[in-house]
């Protein structure tokens, strides 16, 4: 368990076992693939964040860890669509879930578990809250489909590539953070501090993920090294790398772009590499965690405060 897990290690326990007692179903399948993909780990950030913030502020109720679960439910939901949509067959060093049990089931369990999160956000019984979360799964949706109309396309500038991770992942890091706020009805002005913690976490996050699909190790990381050329993805390395090397440089990664070239992988990593494209990212990746934990500012001291910035400084130190 990392330093910023422990700082709610019990919030923490009681959000696992929720998210156990919520994955029930009259219908097996639901069940055996909800498991599985819960199962499978990961650092279960965003929920963490939703902890995190609540106690950060004082919360002294039970409400967070409804909304911690509801928040990696709808997590699970979209990587399930995610793979089914990337064609993807590994995800954290396992079959993913549609290499299993193919496309169809894995998309209506994702349906499920979307589901699901809603009927315990009306339990909830917030408004503000289920319209942070209804506004905030529409535009994970709208990143999903622009990053499909991206896909095989050199052309893709840097500032298209923000939105599409702000959307895809800063979004829900953001309605975390903004959302445990509301339930500790925090003013306003903690209410868009800590918003912009989730945005500018999430954003960091991403970054690095991006620059590891050309430099990470495949087992570490639980994925295919090279799965985002492979997609046509214009991530930032390559749009850097592009921007900054010569012109064969820019053809050579333009086609492997169009074609999802993955026999170039090796010739695009060191070109990434030459070029600067690689530090580029990361430092875009360290300035927004610099800025995350400036967020902070004004929240008083406290173990989970000093986790929140931990949990900055780890987004940008990872290797997988």
């Amino acid at each position: 368990m990392l330093p910023f897990h422990q700082a709610v290690e019990d919030d923490f326990a009681a959000v696992n076992q929720l998210i156990i007692d919520q994955l029930h179903s009259d219908v097996g399948l639901v069940e055996n693939i909800g498991h599985y993909i819960v199962d499978a780990g990961g650092k279960r950030l965003r929920p963490l964040l939703v902890l995190l913030c609540a106690n950060a502020l004082g919360y002294q109720h039970r409400q967070h860890i409804d909304l911690a679960a509801i928040i990696e439910f709808i997590h699970t939901a979209t990587l399930l669509h995610d793979d089914v949509v990337d064609v993807s067959e590994l995800r954290r060093g396992r079959p993913t879930a549609n290499a299993q049990w193919g496309n169809a089931p894995s998309v209506l369990v994702g349906d499920f578990l979307y589901s699901r999160a809603f009927q315990m956000l009306v339990a909830i019984g917030s408004m503000d809250i289920m319209a942070i979360m209804s506004d905030t799964t529409n535009t994970i949706s709208e990143g999903e489909v622009q990053q499909l109309v991206n896909a095989k396309d050199p052309e893709v500038d840097e500032a298209n590539y923000y939105t599409v991770i702000h959307k895809k992942t800063g979004a829900l890091f953001e309605a975390a953070c903004e959302t445990a706020a509301v339930l500790f009805q925090a003013p306003e002005t903690t209410r868009e501090s800590l918003k912009a913690y989730g945005y500018h976490l999430g954003l960091a996050f991403q970054l690095i993920d991006d620059a590891l699909d050309y430099e990470g190790d495949a087992e570490a990381l639980g994925k295919n090294v090279g799965d985002d050329l492979a997609e046509g993805k214009p991530t930032l390395p390559l749009i850097r790398a592009m921007a900054k090397g010569d012109a064969m440089d820019r053809e050579l990664i333009a086609n492997a772009i169009r074609e999802g070239a993955v026999e170039q992988l090796n010739n695009i990593v060191e070109i990434v590499r030459k070029t600067g494209a690689l530090e580029d990212t990361k430092q875009a990746a360290i300035d927004h965690a610099e800025q995350a934990k400036a967020t902070l500012a004004d929240l008083p001291p406290s173990k989970f405060k000093t986790a929140m910035e931990q949990l900055a400084d780890f987004a940008v130190g990872r290797d997988h």
